[in-house]
């Protein structure tokens, strides 16, 4: 079977299987990220404008909770493909979830929809995207050196596709200028759409280039071993249950404390793995270090990943609210301004590449983490200056503000993402790998909701000391991490 797949070039010398689930993923991620790009104006935007009316502050809440959830789903969505559905049945169907959950948003029920199109995308992430990726490695053998060409090939296709969707699902909202104002739901409707076109692309493909492999679960659970997990979920569904009613009975049932909740269940979560492998005693002396080791790095991913990924709270609002949305002649939106992220990763992305392969004594991944720290609250601390210099109340500032933050922080993207992917993989205890693997994923859950929290602190009035604040914290962080360098590889115990 390797022998065939090692003849298999017919996408670009790669598998045609590669062709199969690029184009899912692409699909997929411009649904993503396209409703992502217009979700919190929808939110906010008063119901004569089209939107729901919701408070702002709620808004950018339930914005950073949202992508938490979507990680933290990730971790439920690799255990089922490893034990129970296989990794392409679970792929197919978190992607029709995921299309379900943008029509609901697509269809003028209110805030009704809105939360059921939370669960739908947030359940159906979870099981789409860590397996899509999982397959995408099972197209080559071990031995095959195309390998890391495909992931590379992979990852522009996910990024492609987040960078045309943020201009092209509000232009659908606008009507593509055949009217006034916002119909966000046609806007939904295409992020729908979308969804659609990589559920046709996957189904069709999949039969034809994907391995029979991908049917079948990686290690099928006992039957024993289900009703553990089965009474486990059961305890744990009716644990929150029992919190709901106890908010509901004590009149405190609201957005706001099911999002504290959220946010507690995302800081917990990982501490309970760290304690786990910590104290396991299928955990070797030598791989405990290791664990150890891996703390800090965990923290400055959360401390990292609450700055990325507010380009869709923070920054989305600065952009509506602060932000001249034209350049000479040439209008745009602020949901535009989304297009950054993808847009800078596929630029520097090569150049990280080529510095990486050239660099003969580049700095360990701690210190490669600590810079990214750095680069992250410097990305803040320069969004603080339109407003030193020009003030407040002094109306909008220059897009190019917005730009030169986005360009800083996808600098320290390149030295965290990637390097975080390895560096988690080669720490991980041989009894812990998969789980050690969510860890990575965790990190980012922990860090947007944290930001759930702290973002009820900013407005336009507040932008300072809100820009200040979180940048310090980041760049300080990441210079602590620079002065632990030297101790925490020699708790690495041999990993670079």
């Amino acid at each position: 079977m390797s022998k065939e797949r090692n003849l298999d070039t017919a996408f670009f010398g790669q598998p045609r299987g590669l062709s199969t689930l690029f184009f899912t993923e692409m699909w997929e991620r411009f649904s993503y990220y396209g409703m992502r790009a217009i979700l919190l104006f929808y939110m906010y935007y008063a119901i004569k404008d089209g939107g729901l009316g919701i408070n702002q502050t709620t808004a950018a809440s339930i914005m950073s909770i949202y992508g938490s959830l979507v990680y933290l789903s990730g971790v439920v969505g690799g255990w089922l493909s490893d034990r129970v559905w296989g990794a392409r049945r679970t792929v197919l169907i978190g992607g029709i979830l995921i299309m379900f959950g943008h029509i609901a948003l697509s269809l003028p029920f209110g805030i009704p929809a809105l939360f059921a199109s939370i669960a739908l995308i947030v359940v159906g992430t979870g099981l789409l995207k860590p397996n899509v990726s999982e397959m995408v490695g099972g197209l080559y053998s071990p031995e095959d050196r195309r390998r890391d060409a495909g992931f590379s090939m992979f990852v522009f296709g996910i990024n492609l596709g987040a960078a045309v969707a943020p201009w092209a699902v509000p232009a659908a909202a606008s009507g593509f200028g055949l009217w006034h104002g916002n119909n966000f739901h046609a806007g939904f409707s295409l992020a729908a759409i979308g969804m659609f076109f990589a559920l046709i692309q996957y189904v069709i493909g999949g039969r034809k280039y994907l391995s029979d492999a991908s049917l079948y679960p990686q290690d099928p659970i006992e039957k024993s071993e289900l009703n553990k997990v089965i009474t486990r979920a059961v305890i744990g569904v009716v644990a929150i249950a029992i919190i709901l009613a106890l908010l509901a009975v004590l009149g405190q049932l609201s957005i706001a404390n099911i999002i504290n909740l959220i946010t507690i269940i995302a800081i917990a979560l990982p501490i309970y793995y760290f304690v786990i492998m910590l104290t396991s005693k299928k955990v070797t002396k030598t791989e405990k270090s290791r664990v150890v080791a891996y703390i800090p790095l965990f923290i400055a991913a959360a401390i990292f990943w609450g700055i990325e990924e507010s380009g869709s709270v923070v920054l989305a609002l600065f952009a509506e609210q602060r932000t001249v949305l034209h350049i000479g002649g040439w209008h745009f939106a602020a949901a535009n301004f989304q297009t950054l992220n993808p847009l800078f990763i596929m630029i520097l992305t090569p150049v990280f590449v080529t510095l990486w392969s050239k660099w003969k004594n580049q700095p360990s991944a701690p210190g490669k983490f600590a810079a990214g720290l750095v680069f992250a609250g410097l990305s803040y601390l320069f969004m603080a200056l339109p407003a030193l210099i020009h003030g407040t109340t002094a109306g909008r500032v220059s897009p190019f503000w917005l730009v030169g933050s986005w360009f800083i922080v996808e600098i320290g993207e390149m030295l965290v993402s990637p390097i975080g992917l390895s560096v988690t993989t080669r720490l991980a205890p041989k009894t812990y790998k998969s789980q050690m693997m969510s860890m990575w994923f965790m990190a980012d859950a922990a860090g947007q909701a944290v930001n759930a929290q702290i973002v009820k602190f900013y407005s336009s009035s507040t932008e300072v000391p809100y820009f200040l604040a979180v940048g310090f914290v980041s760049v300080v962080f990441g210079i602590i991490l620079m002065f632990m360098v030297k101790k925490i590889h020699g708790l690495m115990a041999g990993i670079d």
